[in-house]
C-alpha cells in the first residue's frame, strides 16, 4: 500500500536517510527543508510554517498518512528555539487536519538524547506554555550570559513533554493518531560533522554522550526506526520517547524511569 508521507529536514541527515528509506519501500515523501526539497521554507517563521500546510495541502491533494516533524538544528541561537520546538509543533498541528483522510495516520517528531542534559527551565516553561516571543527573549538572554549551550537540549526536552503531554488527548489518541518521538544520540550527519571530525573531536564527544552499544550511528540508524513508527504496523505506541542512542539513556538515567 502506497502512503503519502510529509517529512521536515529531508533535505540531509536523518530526514533525508528517512525519506530514502520511504521511498525505497514505494512511498510517497514530500519532502520540506530549506534547501532542495518539495517544499522549501524557513520554519523559523510564521510564513514559512503557514506554507507548508498550505503546500503539503496542495501536494498531496488533501491527505497526508504520515507527518514527521525532524527538522532541527543544533546551533547556539535563537533560530534553534523557533525550530526545534515552535517549527515541530506547527508542523504536527498543521497537518493534522490532512491526517484526518488516512486509515492510518502516523505522527513522529524527533527530539534528541541532549534532553536528558541539564536545562533552562524558563525556557522549557515558556516554550511549554506556547509563548514564542518569551521563548526567544529568554534564548537571547542566555546567548547574552554565556549559557547558550543549554538551549539545544532546553528545546528537545520541551518537545518530548509536548508529545508526551498530548498523544493521549482527543486530537491524537482520539483520531486513532499515534504520537509518538524518537530520540537520537550522536548521528554522522552534517549537524555533527565538526563534533567527529577528528578521532580526538570523537573520543571527546562520546566522553559526554556515552554510546557503549557501537558508539557513533548512521541515520539509517534512526530512520529505520521513523519508518516504523510512521508505519500502518505501529498501532499501539503512544506518547513514547524511543531512545536510539546506543546506551546514552541507561548510562545517565539507569533505571529512574521506574
Amino acid at each position: 500500500m502506497t502512503r503519502t508521507y510529509l517529512v521536515t529536514g529531508a533535505a540531509s541527515g536523518i530526514g533525508a536517510a528517512t525519506a530514502e528509506a520511504l521511498t525505497a519501500l514505494g512511498h510517497r515523501v514530500i519532502g520540506v527543508d530549506l534547501d532542495d526539497a518539495d517544499i522549501t521554507v524557513d520554519l523559523t517563521t510564521h510564513e514559512g510554517r503557514e506554507a507548508v500546510v498550505a503546500q503539503a495541502t496542495e501536494l498531496s491533494g488533501g491527505t497526508i498518512d504520515a507527518v514527521i516533524a525532524n527538522a532541527g538544528l543544533a546551533t547556539e541561537s535563537v533560530a534553534t528555539v523557533a525550530v526545534n520546538y515552535f517549527g515541530a509543533l506547527a508542523t504536527l498541528e498543521g497537518v493534522r487536519p490532512l491526517l484526518a483522510g488516512s486509515d492510518a495516520p502516523r505522527a513522529v517528531a524527533t527530539t534528541s538524547m541532549a534532553s536528558l542534559f541539564p536545562v533552562d527551565d524558563e525556557l522549557v516553561d515558556a516554550c511549554l506554555a506556547h509563548d514564542e516571543p518569551a521563548a526567544l527573549h529568554r534564548a537571547q538572554e542566555l546567548l547574552n550570559a554565556g549559557k547558550g549551550g543549554v538551549i539545544y537540549g532546553s528545546t528537545k526536552r520541551a518537545l518530548a513533554r509536548w508529545i508526551r503531554r498530548n498523544a493521549a488527548t482527543a486530537e491524537w489518541a482520539g483520531a486513532s493518531i499515534p504520537l509518538n518521538a524518537v530520540a537520537p544520540g550522536m548521528i554522522r550527519t552534517p549537524m555533527t560533522a565538526d563534533f567527529l571530525a577528528t578521532e580526538e573531536s570523537t573520543t571527546a564527544i562520546l566522553n559526554r554522550v556515552p554510546m557503549p552499544l557501537n558508539g557513533v550511528a548512521e541515520p539509517a540508524v534512526v530512520a529505520d526506526l521513523i519508518v516504523y513508527l510512521s508505519s500502518v504496523e505501529n498501532s499501539h505506541l503512544c506518547g513514547q520517547v524511543v531512545f536510539v542512542d546506543g546506551g546514552s539513556d541507561v548510562v545517565i538515567r539507569g533505571d529512574s524511569t521506574w
